[in-house]
């Protein structure tokens, strides 16, 4: 038995003294490194502009999005703030978990007769290798449906009480807020939420694609013409120890 008691105790010795990992908000790189005719301002928006049509996107920060939702982000895990967790905090950290990954995109179309931008193509390579592509919202219903069902995720016929209520109010903010999957004609401005998985601790540079703008149509309706757009972003990650300090990597 004491063979087994001190390797443990020396196990949790040294757990005890071991670094966990940090990850700074997302930021824009510089517009010297964002590539031809993209702007970047003050907050952090990288925006694309081709005549008179302009496509931004931002990222956002749980904080802000807590703030944009106030009403519906101080319930802990209930929350009912569809992107983030609200104001729950890990137990021993004090710190809350990231659940999404969201930007903001608008686009103002005041250049072609109509323009299409399709979310789902919408996808974000990183400088490691890894992929993410957009969550529809058929899919962040998904996700939400099994908190009714206990986790099964099934269709939940007939289910009543508070966690249905609360996932009734997270789809609605959903589909008022997401970015429409729809043509934006001339003269029309358009504003939504991307959302991604969150990613992954070791991701420090990413980019963002939005392939395949059609600016074009032929007279039957079919793209004609379309456009591919990259934006970048970076953040700084880390390890942080007990006595609260931080050593960023590469340092």
């Amino acid at each position: 038995m004491k063979r087994l008691v001190l390797p443990l105790l020396a196990l949790l010795a040294v757990s005890g003294c071991s670094h966990r990992y940090y990850a700074e908000d997302l930021k824009s790189l510089s517009e010297a490194d964002q590539g031809a005719n993209k702007t970047v301002a003050d907050d952090g928006t990288v925006s694309f502009k081709q005549g008179r049509l302009e496509i931004s996107l931002r990222p956002m920060t749980d904080e802000e999005l807590n703030r944009q939702f106030a009403d519906y982000s101080s319930e802990g895990p209930n929350s009912r703030n569809p992107y983030t967790f609200g104001n729950s905090t890990y137990f021993r950290s004090g710190e809350t978990p990231q659940r999404f990954t969201v930007f903001r995109v608008s686009v103002s179309n005041y250049e072609y007769p109509k323009v299409y931008l399709d979310p789902t193509k919408i996808y974000i390579t990183t400088s490691n290798g890894r992929k993410y592509y957009s969550l529809t919202l058929g899919m962040l219903e998904v996700y939400y449906r099994r908190y009714i069902l206990g986790g099964s995720g099934g269709n939940a016929p007939g289910v009543t009480g508070v966690a249905y209520n609360v996932w009734n109010e997270r789809d609605a903010i959903l589909r008022r807020t997401m970015f429409a999957d729809e043509q934006l004609f001339s003269a029309q401005d358009r504003v939504g939420y991307l959302v991604f998985k969150p990613l992954a601790m070791d991701v420090d540079k990413l980019t963002v694609h939005i392939s395949d703008v059609v600016v074009r149509f032929d007279y039957q309706g079919d793209p004609a013409e379309s456009i591919d757009i990259e934006m970048h972003f970076e953040r700084e990650i880390g390890r942080i120890y007990p006595d609260g300090s931080k050593v960023a990597s590469g340092r």
